[in-house]
């Protein structure tokens, strides 16, 4: 058994798209319209295009306790999914640069350093460096 696809719930998809793509470099794999305007919409590392893929899945918009579920999450300021980067601080000067929102600026904790931000699209992600 291995993970082939990870969902992250996003509220518009063409949004999510540019944002994963544009800013943080992930590049489209699958691009197939469904019904009611939605799409199977998978992206994957530049890094690892063989790799996992990441779902951008409109959950949010058609099944309410995903909503709920997001909008708990960022309230709560948890964050959805986690990637993991060389130099988060790096990556965060990088981001900040584009226009990225974060709500936790690179800190440590024991044997990683880690920030969060917001992915317009309701979710806040968490970057991860290992120390």
């Amino acid at each position: 058994m291995k993970v082939t696809i990870i969902s992250i719930p996003v509220r518009d998809q063409e949004k999510a798209l540019q944002f994963y793509t544009k800013k943080l470099g992930f590049i489209k794999k699958k691009d197939t319209p469904l019904e009611g305007g939605n799409r199977w919409l998978t992206l994957v590392s530049k890094d690892a295009q063989d790799g996992p893929e990441v779902l951008l899945e409109p959950a949010p918009l058609h099944f309410e306790p995903s909503k709920v579920f997001q909008d708990a999450l960022m309230e709560a300021g948890i964050p959805y999914t986690q990637f993991d980067v060389d130099s988060v601080d790096a990556e965060y000067e990088r981001l900040v640069d584009l226009g990225v929102e974060f709500s936790i600026k690179p800190s440590t904790f024991g044997t990683v350093k880690y920030a969060v931000f917001n992915d317009t699209c309701g979710n806040n992600i968490q970057i991860v460096e290992t120390l």
